[in-house]
């Protein structure tokens, strides 16, 4: 994948956060950040299965598919927390982490139901879906720690800078959660299969942190967006 188009890549996804903060501006709710947030956790844990190849050129870095979706999530965590306060961030995180529960549980019937006779895909979709549950545990574990952590990191430099250098905040709450969420992630979803888990969880871990340096100018610019008169 070329650098520019990565690069413009996480820019589009990211742009998608400024519709929330359009929302909270407009209706005074987290309501549209959360609406974002749990869609794009869920639709992480669904594309994460394919490994990717991100090359810098003099670098190449192999990560899931689901890297750069996933990696916006702790902007939009970041970007409520500023607006409305810590309780709501990890108010979001609860709703995300039932959904991925619920999804779970839907693709689990949805393999399991007896497939029509005329219907001749029954085992690539069990192919592809059923790997759905294990990516998803997976997830579980890392998103409530790692967003958790950065739920909490955020809003405690926030005291401690009393409320100023949000680049501070965002990028040293966001990027220690990113290496936590990347590490328990890889080797839960990859162990015991043929997928290099220390190099994943390289790639995954450099490719957020890119995505967490670019989200930092989008963050002024969602809070821009809450707070203009």
């Amino acid at each position: 994948m070329d650098l520019l188009i990565i690069f413009i890549w996480i820019a589009v996804i990211t742009l998608f956060s400024t519709f929330g903060a359009w929302y909270a501006k407009k209706y005074n709710k987290p309501d549209g950040l959360m609406g974002m947030y749990v869609g794009f956790v869920l639709i992480s844990n669904i594309i994460a299965y394919k490994i990717v190849e991100f090359n810098f050129g003099i670098i190449t870095f192999y990560a899931t598919a689901a890297t750069l979706v996933f990696s916006v999530t702790f902007l939009m965590v970041d970007t409520v927390n500023e607006k409305f306060g810590r309780k709501e961030a990890q108010k979001m995180i609860l709703i995300a982490f039932v959904s991925q529960i619920a999804v779970a549980f839907f693709i689990y019937i949805s393999i399991i139901l007896k497939p029509a006779p005329f219907w001749q895909d029954q085992e690539m979709f069990a192919k592809l879906m059923g790997t759905a549950p294990r990516l998803m545990i997976a997830s579980w574990i890392s998103f409530l720690i790692s967003e958790n952590i950065n739920a909490y990191l955020f809003a405690k430099i926030k005291v401690l800078t009393k409320g100023k250098y949000l680049w501070i905040r965002n990028a040293f709450s966001s990027l220690p959660a990113m290496l936590v969420d990347s590490v328990i992630f890889v080797t839960i979803a990859f162990y015991g299969t043929s997928q290099p888990i220390l190099q994943l969880i390289i790639g995954v871990s450099v490719i957020k942190w890119i995505v967490g340096i670019i989200d930092i100018p989008f963050m002024y610019l969602n809070r821009y967006i809450m707070y203009k008169k």
